[in-house]
């Protein structure tokens, strides 16, 4: 089920793509956090979501919110994602399952395939104090997160406005 709006969010240790061990306490020391859980590196959509969210990350960081991105891929492979599409903010590898688990988000069988054991595309945004302030999980893989909503969720979470660049290149005020 994953946790509520509202209720704390469940803390975690995960390591990054250069192996590094980084929690969320780490995080919301510096302000909000934007927890991005995307299916598979090198999947189309997940690419697409990723450079997305790196195109709009200046916004993110204007509302001094700190994005972090988890997928159940190895270290290796988030290391590989990242450096291929230049992603400035961190990946961190649930190989485990763990964090999938305790966020609600275990995908049981993947878009009419037998692969299970991935994370649902979701992004769940915690403020400072570590309770979770928006939370929005797809039904299909295919479904990209609400972007404008999610900085609007951050901003919130912050309480500063900013601009984010959508994804065809067209600046919108909030």
């Amino acid at each position: 089920m994953g946790p509520k709006l509202g209720q704390k969010a469940p803390k975690f240790s995960l390591p990054d793509a250069d192996n590094n061990m980084r929690s969320l306490d780490e995080f919301l020391g510096q302000g909000p956090a934007v927890l991005a859980f995307f299916p598979f590196a090198f999947s189309g959509v997940c690419d697409k979501e990723m450079c997305t969210f790196r195109d709009g990350f200046g916004a993110l960081q204007e509302a001094k919110a700190s994005l972090i991105g988890i997928s159940v891929d190895s270290v290796y492979a988030l290391r590989a994602f990242a450096r291929t599409y230049n992603l400035r903010f961190p990946l961190l590898s649930d190989f485990n399952k763990k964090v999938t688990k305790l966020y609600g988000v275990l995908q049981d069988s993947w878009a009419g395939f037998d692969y299970r054991g991935m994370a649902k595309r979701s992004v769940f945004v915690i403020d400072s104090r570590g309770m979770l302030r928006h939370k929005w999980v797809a039904d299909s893989p295919s479904n990209e997160p609400p972007y404008q909503e999610v900085l609007r969720a951050a901003e919130k979470a912050s309480s500063q406005p900013s601009i984010f660049i959508r994804a065809k290149g067209s600046a919108s005020r909030r």
